[in-house]
């Protein structure tokens, strides 16, 4: 981090905006971190795709399921390999406030730029309860501390408890994965005090336009989306942070048929099944030279018959024809 506890608002504001990734958790097939497939797949997001920043140990990283120890040496790695070419943000939440402040204070040492808490999600928790949570950690680290509103957690933030969370000094950024109509309640009780992110791709035009929001913080979209010979989402992006929108939406439209497919085999297996679509995601970005592997239990795999499925439907897309032969899957 490059700024003291005290500045972490302005540096927040500063230093978030384009496109961030949401990182998945690639594993060998015997279920261990694979380090080699994590600084593969660091590598693609930097030099191949442009992120402007990294989200990693979330729940698409399957937070969960990791060790103490993986959570630290993914965070290691991550912050390794994006020295000089991107900004990281490390999911650090625990259940235990005080294994949540060890792994915060682990990200700040090691050259996190931000962490960031998914609200507590056990045991079930009031309004004042979750203020304590955070305030016990943020009081015991100097990183710059994001809120992450997760629907996968079961306990949502209020408008007012995210504007009250916000006045914690070093408290900077909130994702948050809501409706408009939260977001926009949200937005009219804080302003403009901390950045604020809804990280759904299909808004992000919107967002930009009429909420002047300046980072996309962040999905799995930005590496599911491109490839590095076609970088849409990074392209629309840039031109609608310039005010561009004319021509940002004419670039934006053509990522309707992916998103067409994402929420068939992504967002309607939440919506339907309650079932968070890591594996799906996996598969995905395999199919465009990235690392994946499998779930940890307790998520199920990818059945072959669906796997071909999502392979002929991306292909019917064109996208698959843009990565190069030797990478795909």
């Amino acid at each position: 981090m490059n700024y003291k506890r005290s500045e972490a608002k302005e540096a927040s504001k500063a230093q978030f905006r384009g496109v961030w990734a949401a990182i998945t958790t690639p594993f060998t097939p015997d279920g261990e971190v694979d380090e080699a497939g994590l600084r593969h797949n660091m590598r693609h997001l930097t030099a191949g795709l442009a992120i402007e920043g990294i989200f990693c140990t979330g729940v698409m990283g399957e937070f969960w399921s990791l060790t103490k120890e993986e959570r630290k040496r993914i965070v290691e790695i991550v912050v390794q390999e994006a020295k000089g070419k991107c900004k990281v943000i490390a999911h650090t939440a625990h259940h235990s406030a005080l294994e949540t402040v060890e792994l915060t204070r682990h990200a700040e040492e090691v050259g996190a730029d931000f962490a960031t808490l998914m609200n507590p999600y056990y045991p079930p928790c009031n309004d004042a309860m979750i203020y304590d949570y955070f305030k016990f950690v943020c009081s015991r680290v100097n990183i710059g501390v994001w809120m992450f509103d997760a629907e996968y957690s079961g306990i949502g933030l209020s408008p007012a408890l995210t504007a009250r969370i916000a006045d914690i000094e070093n408290v900077c950024g909130i994702k948050i994965p809501r409706p408009l109509e939260h977001y926009a309640a949200v937005k009219k009780l804080i302003g403009g005090k901390i950045v604020m992110s809804q990280p759904d791709e299909s808004l992000w035009m919107k967002l930009m336009r009429e909420y002047g929001q300046t980072v996309h913080m962040s999905s799995p979209q930005p590496f599911l989306y491109q490839t590095p010979t076609w970088r849409p989402l990074h392209d629309y992006t840039a031109l609608g942070l310039q005010g561009r929108f004319d021509e940002a939406e004419t670039i934006a439209k053509t990522l309707q048929p992916l998103r067409e497919i994402a929420a068939k085999w992504l967002r309607a297996r939440w919506v339907n099944e309650k079932l968070i679509p890591i594996a799906y995601m996996k598969v995905w970005s395999e199919m465009l030279g990235m690392a994946g592997g499998p779930v940890r239990t307790p998520l199920p795999q990818v059945p072959d018959k669906e796997r071909q499925a999502l392979r002929a439907e991306l292909e019917q897309t064109g996208i698959l024809s843009r990565v190069p032969v030797a990478k795909a899957a």
